[in-house]
């Protein structure tokens, strides 16, 4: 059994306009996706417990690249370019839906989808899609209904059994969490989520450096 990652260790690695420019596709990765504004860099940040880990901007949009973030060796989170509705040039617009969509499809090392929206707009088209295309790559899936704070826990819990009764239709394997990044909400859940998700890397590196102290006993 894994020891939980300490996630105030992450680190940042790179930044790519598209997947050519990532390192070796191998590893695991987890993938953080969300419509512009829904809140994935402030997410990322409470998450590994630091301000500036991930650029926060109140301008839907400025994630403009595939970000890359190092928890330990072999297990990365990826930010990547937020869908939607930003206010920026349509070519632009395009370009991330390309590179977007390409990190989706090809990266072979993604194990995982968390997607991040609004709790108080949920389920938007474009979210849906998501969804329904990791389900249909048999990808399991973590919805976070962010900003959780915004709402009393009431209409929280109210909200939550919603997306999640509406989610159940979708089939596949997909879990819904509420999360506020400013209250902490939901980040314990997150991170378990996290480490189940990396356990079989970390394993596998375990089993490596176990045959490697057998093969110099021997």
């Amino acid at each position: 059994m894994n020891q939980p990652l300490n996630y105030r260790n992450t680190k940042f690695i790179t930044s790519a306009p598209s997947i050519r420019q990532l390192p070796t596709d191998a590893g695991v990765e987890i993938a953080f996706a969300g419509r512009s504004n829904a809140g994935k860099s402030s997410a990322l940040n409470r998450i590994t417990d630091q301000k500036n880990l991930a650029r926060t901007s109140k301008t839907p949009g400025r994630t403009q690249l595939i970000n890359m973030f190092e928890v330990v060796p072999g297990c990365n989170l990826i930010d990547l370019p937020g869908y939607g509705f930003a206010q920026v040039p349509l070519e632009m617009k395009l370009k991330w839906q390309e590179s977007l969509g390409e990190y989706l499809q090809k990266r072979e090392c993604l194990e995982g989808l968390v997607v991040l929206m609004d709790i108080r707009h949920p389920l938007k088209d474009l979210d849906q899609q998501m969804i329904m295309w990791a389900i249909e790559s048999r990808l399991p899936v973590l919805v976070l209904l962010t900003k959780a704070d915004k709402f009393k826990s009431g209409a929280r819990k109210q909200q939550l059994m919603k997306v999640r009764e509406t989610v159940a239709t979708f089939g596949g394997d997909v879990h819904v969490e509420v999360f506020s990044s400013l209250k902490g909400i939901g980040v314990d859940q997150v991170r378990r989520q996290l480490d189940a998700w990396f356990a079989p890397e970390l394993e596998r590196q375990r089993e490596i450096m176990e045959g490697d102290v057998d093969g110099e006993d021997a």
